[in-house]
């Protein structure tokens, strides 16, 4: 039976730290055998490091006022245009404080959770009781899921620096990319729906399943609307380096 007592509104920020959310995603029932790995940068000759293939990519960015002016314009873009999002796309809204880490985090794993080989635990039962409701409504059971806040919150005092209060203002914030049938999805628990980047590397002749190439195009979007900003961290979601 799943653990359903009322969970904190507002989270302590999580690290952008790999050894962090490896901890983070076996205390889930995730296999040591896929990892989170920091990607150092967006030149091929950095790329060429990170073990493939590459499953998913997670980024830390900064949200600024230039960010912020996009953000509505693209929202705004897709409600007048449409796109069609694949249905086994996984996504969920992000109602809890400070929880984007761990959004991003699911994000990646339940749209890999087939390759994954999930020992029981709160990874497992969070699919079950999720996999056919909506965004808003996957937000909801997380709310209450306190087996996974107490996740969260062991794994939010592991970070290389001390862990901010709960109820921080924090400007950085966590989002994943993944693919789909050909496809690459941003996934941001802040936004109303997933955002089809267009066909992946795959679709055109890519190696198969590998979508570092189509994130790094992406990101690169990201870091061009602030250049003269530090602030991004990129954390693929890999095949562990033995």
């Amino acid at each position: 039976m799943a653990d359903t007592t009322t969970a904190p509104t507002s989270w302590i920020p999580l690290e952008a730290n790999p050894e962090v959310m490896n901890k983070y995603s076996q205390r889930l029932g995730v296999s040591s055998a896929w990892s989170f790995t920091d990607v150092w940068g967006l030149d091929d000759d950095l790329l060429a490091f990170i073990p493939r293939p590459v499953r998913a990519v997670v980024l830390l960015f900064p949200i600024t006022e230039k960010y912020e002016d996009f953000r509505r314009a693209e929202e705004a873009q897709i409600r007048e245009d449409g796109q069609v999002v694949s249905p086994h796309v996984f996504f969920v809204r992000q109602t809890i404080g400070n929880a984007c880490g761990t959004i991003g985090l699911l994000h990646a794993l339940v749209n890999n959770a087939e390759e994954l080989k999930l020992d029981d635990g709160p990874l497992k039962d969070i699919i079950a009781q999720t996999r056919n409701l909506s965004p808003d409504d996957r937000a909801s059971v997380l709310e209450t899921s306190a087996a996974l806040a107490r996740v969260h919150e062991e794994s939010s005092q592991e970070g290389q620096t001390a862990a901010p209060p709960r109820d921080s203002d924090v400007d950085l914030h966590f989002i994943c990319f993944v693919q789909k049938e050909g496809r690459i999805y941003e996934l941001d628990g802040r936004k109303p729906f997933p955002v089809d980047h267009g066909p992946t590397a795959t679709a055109n002749g890519g190696t198969d399943g590998d979508i570092l190439t189509d994130a790094v195009r992406v990101i690169k979007q990201f870091t061009a609307r602030d250049p003269d900003n530090l602030n991004f961290t990129v954390i693929a979601f890999a095949p562990t380096q033995t």
